[in-house]
């Protein structure tokens, strides 16, 4: 394999650090084990920024923002989750009393049902009462 003089492997040792030409290294785990040890993201941007600069600052103040915007949302959320058990609560009540008023009602008809039922059978007597005779039509 053709390699150019700009490769990575060539002139590492050599090359003077911070240079444009020289790749950037990982240093080991200082534990050993021969593991680079992968950069964070945070803290890498935590060195970068000063306690007291602007723009620390500026971050912290967008951070301290966006949690009260997620209390608040969290906080709404649990008042809407609350109304709502409220509203559920109320409507089941009324459907309660509505089962209670038909239940009555039912039973009212049903009384009423088997009173007639009971009233037109002791109304009707059979037509042919005594066995051989027929009725006259």
């Amino acid at each position: 394999m053709n390699q150019s003089p700009s490769s990575a492997s060539e002139g590492l040792s050599d090359a003077l650090p911070g240079s444009p030409a020289t790749p950037q290294l990982v240093p080991l785990n200082p534990g050993g084990g021969g593991k680079a040890t992968p950069p964070s993201k945070n803290s890498k941007k935590s060195q970068r920024l000063e306690r007291g600069s602007e723009e620390y600052r500026q971050r912290r103040e967008r951070n301290n923002m966006a949690v009260k915007k997620s209390r608040l949302k969290s906080k709404q959320k649990a008042q809407d989750t609350m109304q709502r058990v409220n509203q559920l609560k109320e409507e089941n009540e009324r459907l309660e009393a509505k089962i209670k008023l038909l239940t009555k009602e039912l039973s009212v008809l049903k009384d009423l049902f088997l009173e007639h039922a009971h009233n037109l059978s002791d109304n009707v007597q059979p037509e042919s009462s005594t066995p051989g005779q027929e009725s006259a039509g």
